[in-house]
């Protein structure tokens, strides 16, 4: 299990933008598990939407490519570099993810060739899909 502390060591994002609070596991190039706790203080709580909060989809997708990069920038070749959204592809957003859900983050990296891969996303809170789809990345 990764802490915030240990996560910063491989990605660079920082508060408030770290949207990934451990890690259960990974696998350098290939997949990797993570969790958000989901809690009522998030910053873009306040205005998505005031009294009806609900987790913007897309920091869900931005939650699955950091959990992707761990992947990726873990990677010993990778070390000291940034993965960047190359596309989205096939994202469905099925549930609603709000204050008090532990959303977890899954990625299984499917296709490579040089700096550009593609990674098979899936969120899910209490095993039901939150989001699914498919992320393009480029290394920078």
């Amino acid at each position: 299990m990764l802490n915030k502390e240990q996560i910063k060591e491989i990605i660079p994002q920082r508060e408030p933008f770290l949207m990934i609070d451990e890690v259960e596991e990974y696998v350098p190039g290939e997949s990797a598990i993570a969790y958000k706790n989901v809690n009522e203080n998030e910053w873009y709580f306040k205005g998505h939407f005031p009294g009806n909060p609900i987790m913007p989809g897309v920091l869900i997708a931005e939650s699955l490519a950091q959990t992707g990069a761990v992947a990726i920038l873990s990677m010993e070749e990778n070390k000291g570099r940034n993965a960047l959204f190359g596309g989205i592809d096939k994202m469905k957003f099925k549930k609603m993810v709000v204050p008090g859900d532990r959303l977890k983050l899954e990625v299984r990296i499917i296709k490579r060739k040089g700096p550009i891969g593609v990674g098979e996303a899936i969120a899910t809170v209490n095993d039901k899909i939150a989001a699914k789809g498919e992320l393009t990345f480029a290394i920078v």
